[in-house]
């Protein structure tokens, strides 16, 4: 996103996976996505919302589109992201 101009300042972009798994914990190819973004959604950011703390937040789900073929064929891996935006009164 910075290198096209978008600066987004550090403490309003979270990494859902980040907030579930350790530093030392090993991940290996990463965390599930739809998994980790369920679940800091649903848990946190909206018990954060209830207390008023949040009043916006945009949630940006990505993930990769693996497949052995394609792998095996070294072609790029295709990404998808879904994005919705959530508010509160």
């Amino acid at each position: 996103l910075q290198k096209n101009g978008l600066v987004i300042p550090q403490d309003k972009f979270i990494d859902c996976g980040i907030l579930i798994y350790k530093n030392d914990q090993p991940v290996m190819a990463g965390g599930s996505g739809c998994g980790c973004v369920a679940t800091v959604t649903y848990g946190h950011f909206l018990k954060r919302m209830r207390k008023g703390e949040l009043k916006r937040i945009l949630v940006v789900a990505t993930g990769a589109l693996l497949s052995p073929l394609s792998y095996q064929q070294k072609e790029s891996i295709p990404c998808i992201a879904h994005a919705v935006s959530i508010e509160s009164e």
